[in-house]
C-alpha cells in the first residue's frame, strides 16, 4: 500500500508540473489581456483540484493496469504454447489469428467508450439536427479502428513496412473526399483524430510493444510502433464510406420516388 502511495504521490507532483503553465496563461490572458475578474472563483478551484486528482489517478492506472495488460495480453496470445506450433510455425504469419481477432475486438471495445470520441457524436448530432446519430457515428468508427489494429498486428507479425500502408490508406482517403458529401469530410478526418485518445492509446501502444517483443526477430523500436497510425487513418476510410453510402442511398431512394410518381 506504502507503494502505491508512493508511486501516487510522484504522479500527483507530476501532474501538477503539467498543469501548472495551462493554469498561468489562463490567468494571464483572463486578469492582463483581457482585464476581467475571474467570475465562480470557488468553483474553478475546485474543479482544477478535481481536474489534477483525475488526471493523477488515470496516469496511475495506466502504469499500474493498462500498460501492464496489453503487453500481458499480447505475450500470452503469441506464445507458442498457447498457439500450438514450433520455433519455425512462429515465423507463419496465419498462427497468430487469435492476435488479429483480439486486436480488432479491443479496438472496437475501447474506441466505443472512448470519451472524445462520444463527445464529437454528440456534437454531430446537435448541429445535424439529428442527421447523424452518435451511435450510428461511434460504431462506424469502431469497425475502422478494429480493422486498422488487426491490419496493423499483421504487420507487425510480417515485419512489412509501415509506410505502404499508410500511403496506401491515404491515397485511399483522397480518392474517397473527391466523391464524399462534403458536409461529412470534415467530421470524417476529426473521426480518426478523436480515436487516439484517452483510452485507446494506452492499450494499442501496450499490445504493439508487447506484441513485437513476442514475434521472433522484430524490434519493438522499429515495428512496436505504428498501430495509433493505423487507428487514426482508418476510422476517416470507414466515416467517408458510410457517407457515400448513405449518399447513394438517398441518391437511390429519391430517383425511385420519381419514377413511382411519373
Amino acid at each position: 500500500m506504502l507503494d502505491y502511495l508512493i508511486d501516487f504521490s510522484r504522479i500527483l507532483i507530476y501532474t501538477i508540473r503539467d498543469v501548472l503553465p495551462i493554469v498561468l496563461l489562463i490567468l494571464f490572458f483572463q486578469l492582463v489581456v483581457l482585464k476581467q475578474a475571474i467570475a465562480n472563483v470557488k468553483k474553478m478551484i475546485i474543479g482544477g483540484i478535481y481536474v489534477v486528482l483525475g488526471l493523477s489517478l488515470f496516469l496511475m492506472g495506466l502504469e499500474k493496469a493498462l500498460f501492464p495488460v496489453g503487453q500481458i495480453m499480447a505475450s500470452q496470445l503469441s506464445d507458442p504454447v498457447f498457439l500450438g506450433v514450433t520455433d519455425v510455425g512462429l515465423t507463419n504469419w496465419s498462427s497468430y489469428y487469435w492476435i488479429y481477432i483480439f486486436a480488432a475486438l479491443i479496438g472496437f471495445a475501447t474506441t466505443i467508450a472512448e470519451p472524445s470520441l462520444i463527445a464529437v457524436a454528440m456534437k454531430a448530432e446537435e448541429v445535424s439536427a439529428g442527421t447523424i446519430k452518435p451511435w450510428g457515428l461511434r460504431i462506424t468508427v469502431a469497425i475502422g479502428v478494429a480493422f486498422a489494429l488487426a491490419l496493423g498486428t499483421f504487420r507487425i507479425v510480417t515485419g512489412t513496412p509501415l509506410f505502404i500502408y499508410i500511403m496506401i490508406g491515404y491515397i485511399i482517403v483522397m480518392v474517397q473526399t473527391i466523391f464524399a458529401p462534403k458536409m461529412l469530410i470534415a467530421l470524417a478526418y476529426d473521426s480518426g483524430g478523436v480515436t487516439t485518445s484517452t483510452v485507446t492509446v494506452p492499450l494499442v501502444a501496450a499490445l504493439g510493444l508487447g506484441l513485437s517483443n513476442a514475434v521472433p526477430g522484430r524490434n519493438p523500436a522499429i515495428d512496436g510502433f505504428g498501430l495509433i497510425a493505423f487507428a487514426s487513418l482508418f476510422p476517416i476510410i470507414t466515416v467517408l464510406g458510410y457517407a457515400q453510402f448513405m449518399s447513394l442511398k438517398i441518391k437511390l431512394l429519391k430517383t425511385k420516388s420519381e419514377k413511382n410518381a411519373v
